[in-house]
């Protein structure tokens, strides 16, 4: 599919469930106050008919603040999902040493690892994410690989794999014209486009000359004036979904979100429980009701006001039974109630998303566990991590095998592109004085070499840390061999 017509709808009418439900997403996710409140202004009811709490007014006076409370609950699923899967930076691994000397340049200068944690938390909550490879030679000497989110790009589907995909971004405008430049993506050559249209349209199409922000890629475009020719065959752009099937359309090729309308719910009435708890602390502030006569007044136009330091007050002609003296008005919070709603709504929730409710801190607390007693504890949570790994896997692998190509053809011409292997982390680390007890253990039973006690301590080291480790324990211990010829007494 080539670039949109002049005065196409914008985006396309055939992705406008499927943005829809992103908008929703975005607004549980963003937390948004304004956000919420705009997708449900149209979708007011539940399901079981009752409205939504950010369906409803607002109802705030002027100089009142808003009393709905939002948890964003939404937000710390997708940071525990990417946590999960890279909190511990993935290694990346080839054959050929100057091969992986570069790939390591590369992933520390760019931070791939800091790239691919923020594109798992867009994944968690949008349902997947798109990574794409480029370059720009003013600025760096590399490929970058970079994160579009799902809702800023229209795909091209053939037998459930992407073929081709066009990013778009909303421009700046200081009028009321929409300018949106478009980026599409095919196996061997990148387009470029510039709209001026309004909200729903794209409008006409312009050169990229006629706004700041893109006119610099016109230098770049090749002989056909809108596209650049990458050089190599394979697509510089790749979906990952954050978990598939989607349920609300069987057969869809995008992934869902670990929301999805049954989560919608939950989130709503963990709003709804916070707001009326919050509601039982602001009304049961205590509060005075005092008699007219105990109020001082301050002169015609001036109001009246009641010292509450006073200590003596003249005596008031009222009569005892009438209990006119100053009365105490403070209502009861209801903690135990609000507290078990919602930990019972939290912990279901995060249930539904696929997670263990200890890894969003609900259980025991303060014990001191082992890595395998918490992998136990959170053993749903480690299978949803290894089935998302498992749709990372082979899209990273091609996107950096891309960097490594576009490298070898923009950077370096003497670099030998491979595939790489992706090793992920372990999600949970060992606590010191566990792992300090194993190795010891291992000592004793004379089973480990000093080498593979430092590789088990250490595993980011490289090899020359290794050994140098190695023989600064040897010297210590009086097992070093001063001659290499007497290596065989040892032995």
């Amino acid at each position: 599919m080539p670039l949109p017509a002049n005065g196409a709808p914008w985006p396309p009418t055939e992705l406008a469930t499927h943005y829809g439900e992103l908008r929703v997403d975005d607004a549980w996710y963003s937390g948004d106050h304004d956000k919420l409140a705009a997708v449900y202004r149209n979708n007011e009811q539940r399901r079981d008919g009752r409205r939504r709490l950010w369906a409803r007014d607002r109802n705030v006076q002027p100089g009142k603040r808003e009393t709905r409370l939002h948890i964003p609950l939404a937000g710390d699923i997708a940071t525990a999902s990417a946590d999960l899967l890279f909190s511990e930076p993935p290694t990346f691994t080839v054959a050929e040493t100057r091969t992986q000397d570069r790939l390591d340049e590369i992933a520390e200068a760019d931070g791939i690892a800091n790239t691919l944690i923020e594109a798992a938390e867009v994944a968690s909550a949008l349902g997947g994410v798109y990574l794409r490879v480029t370059w720009d030679r003013e600025l760096i000497d590399r490929p970058l690989l970079t994160v579009v989110h799902a809702d800023a790009a229209v795909p091209e589907w053939r037998w459930g794999h992407l073929a081709a995909v066009t990013f778009w971004h909303e421009l700046s405008s200081d009028t009321g014209t929409v300018w949106r430049h478009l980026e599409r993506h095919s196996p061997g050559r990148i387009e470029h486009a510039l709209y001026q249209g309004g909200p729903d349209r794209l409008g006409e199409r312009v050169p990229l000359t006629e706004h700041p922000e893109v006119s610099g890629l016109a230098a770049s475009l090749g002989p056909e004036g809108d596209s650049i020719a990458t050089g190599i065959d394979r697509l510089t752009a790749a979906y990952v979904p954050n978990i598939r099937p989607s349920r609300r359309h069987r057969g869809s090729p995008f992934g869902r979100s670990d929301y999805g309308a049954p989560l919608y719910d939950l989130f709503d009435a963990l709003d709804t429980t916070w707001s009326s708890w919050i509601r039982d602390i602001r009304l049961a502030r205590a509060r005075l009701l005092v008699p007219d006569g105990y109020l001082r007044d301050h002169g015609p136009g001036r109001g009246a006001s009641f010292d509450d330091d006073r200590e003596i007050w003249q005596l008031l002609n009222i009569p005892p039974t009438e209990g006119g003296g100053i009365t105490l008005s403070q209502f009861a919070i209801r903690v135990a109630e609000h507290s078990q709603s919602a930990d019972s709504i939290t912990r279901q929730a995060v249930m539904s998303a696929g997670y263990s409710a200890a890894t969003f801190g609900l259980g025991d607390q303060g014990a001191a566990v082992t890595a395998t007693e918490v992998k136990a504890r959170e053993r749903k949570s480690m299978i949803t991590r290894g089935k998302k790994s498992r749709y990372w896997a082979p899209e990273v692998a091609e996107m950096l095998y891309v960097v490594l190509l576009l490298d070898r053809r923009l950077f370096t011409p003497t670099l030998v592109a491979e595939r790489p292997r992706i090793a992920f982390g372990d999600s949970v680390s060992e606590d010191a004085s566990s792992l300090a007890q194993t190795l010891s253990l291992l000592h004793q039973a004379q089973s480990v070499s000093a080498e593979t006690r430092v590789r088990i301590l250490h595993p980011e080291w490289d090899e020359m840390a290794v050994r140098e480790e190695v023989d600064r324990i040897l010297a210590e211990t009086g097992q070093a061999v001063p001659d290499p010829m007497q290596a065989g007494q040892l032995l």
